[in-house]
């Protein structure tokens, strides 16, 4: 009996044995399969089962650039599990560590907000959307309290709460237009909400847990430059964008080396201020040179006013594209603008015009004024939205209806409703100066300044927010246009 109890523990420590050194050679791929088969990845893989696949799959019925970023809002997803089976393999980073670490992801997360840069699209809501919801993937960087960014539950309702101001516009545009398209913002909404918000909820509510007995992150460290005696090859390319994780944070700003401006005043601030001045005597003095004369003469005005008015504008525009969108650009004082023939299937981008009138007869889907100074718009009737984003001094006129209006980044904007737009829904964000004209009695208009200014306070465990209100009268008639 003891003999046979022998044999076995024998015969089971060789087999110990022979696993030991077929782990040493395979030690990598060991702790990876074990770290796949985590429940915490397990479920980041249901997560992209069915979440990811569900955007992934409508995206495909609309194709074109929702595809594309579609595509790499999958990519990021995919990219971030990897990075949580590393993480279970590595000791946690420095700052530095950190952001070579998370290099793989912040690619990702650039090439999204590439996309949405350049000229304005059709689909600009959707690359919004995903470009400033992916920023919720940033959680997988928080490392404690001290590095200023929210807790990683807060970050991801954070980022979203940014993604969804173009989302809704998604919704609104497309609601009685293309059921795909307010499926797949659908699907994005709860991708993170509450998708990847209970999933971190679940398993890392305080950040990603680091291995206390994995390998140390390397970081590439670029060879000091050699004396070159002669010049040869091309000059070296320019230096990459900034990234959205940086390690500057972590270095004193004492420590580091002053560049590019701040160097300029480093080395004005490091000598007198006197320092290389003339002194000026009484012959040097305008007053008393001879050579001068104390006017200007009527070429020299000439010159100056013709040069001053030369300005880099790019060439007018004013067509229907494709048959679905007319495009209003670069108009400089036309006030006699004006569409005729639309319907409602057409959308209207107005674009850089400065000091003009624009007159829409009839019902377009969306009207959209984007960059424009001193515009006036007159429209009758609107299926969509009218927006107004990144805007100075203009009047937008509703004769008709319109469900919604949106004012972004805008200052000295005035809306005028008619009595069937009254019922309209007006959205703020980032600014100043909105007044709304509504018809009042005896049909004059009187005029509301929408609040800019808020108060928050916290109350029974939760935040408060009230507009400031000013006395003085915030309201008034004005005679009717």
């Amino acid at each position: 009996m003891e003999e046979k109890l022998i044999q076995r523990l024998e015969s089971a420590v060789a087999r110990l044995e022979s696993l030991s050194v077929g782990s040493q050679s395979r030690g990598i791929d060991l702790d990876a399969m074990a770290a796949s088969t985590d429940p915490s990845i397990i479920a980041f893989e249901d997560l992209l089962t069915e979440y990811v696949g569900k955007v992934s799959s409508i995206a495909a019925k609309i194709g074109g650039q929702v595809q594309d970023i579609t595509n790499v809002l999958s990519e990021s997803f995919s990219v971030q599990k990897e990075l949580l089976i590393k993480i279970k393999q590595t000791k946690k980073p420095d700052m530095v560590g950190l952001a070579e670490f998370l290099k793989p992801l912040n690619e990702k997360l650039m090439k999204a907000i590439s996309m949405t840069e350049g000229r304005r699209s059709d689909f600009f809501n959707h690359l919004k959307s995903v470009a400033e919801s992916l920023t919720a993937l940033a959680w997988i960087a928080y490392v404690g309290k001290d590095m200023g960014m929210s807790m990683p539950i807060a970050h991801v309702e954070e980022s979203w709460q940014a993604a969804e101001f173009y989302n809704n516009k998604v919704l609104v545009e497309y609601r009685n237009k293309d059921a795909n398209h307010v499926e797949w913002a659908r699907a994005l909404k709860e991708l993170y909400i509450p998708g990847l918000r209970d999933y971190v909820k679940s398993h890392y509510p305080l950040g990603p847990v680091w291995s206390a007995t994995g390998a140390a992150v390397s970081v590439s460290v670029s060879a000091p430059p050699k004396a070159a005696s002669k010049p040869s090859g091309p000059a070296p390319p320019p230096p990459p964008p900034a990234s959205l994780f940086t390690s500057e944070s972590s270095q004193p700003s004492s420590s580091r080396p002053k560049v590019g401006m701040a160097a300029v005043f480093q080395e004005i601030g490091s000598k007198p201020v006197t320092a290389g001045l003339r002194k000026v005597t009484d012959d040097m003095k305008t007053k008393n040179r001879s050579d001068r004369a104390g006017f200007v003469s009527a070429g020299e005005k000439e010159v100056r006013a013709s040069a001053a008015s030369v300005s880099k504008v790019a060439p007018p525009k004013f067509e229907l594209q494709m048959g679905r969108k007319w495009v209003v650009e670069n108009q400089i004082g036309k006030k006699d603008l004006l569409i005729e023939k639309c319907d409602s299937k057409q959308t209207v981008y107005i674009f850089g015009c400065k000091d003009s009138v624009l007159q829409i007869k009839g019902k377009v889907n969306n009207i959209t004024v984007d960059k424009c100074t001193k515009m006036g718009v007159v429209f009758t009737d609107v299926v969509a939205a009218c927006e107004i984003v990144n805007c100075n001094s203009v009047e937008v006129q509703c004769q008709g209806t319109a469900p919604t209006i949106s004012v972004d980044n805008s200052a000295g904007c005035q809306l005028y409703l008619s009595k069937d737009s009254l019922e309209a829904s007006i959205t703020t964000a980032k600014s100043s100066e909105i007044n709304v004209l509504v018809p009042g009695p005896d049909n004059d208009l009187v005029e509301h300044a929408l609040p800019q200014q808020y108060i928050h306070s916290f109350e029974d465990g939760q935040f408060l927010t009230t507009p400031v209100s000013h006395s003085g009268g915030s309201s008034w008639a004005l005679d009717a246009l």
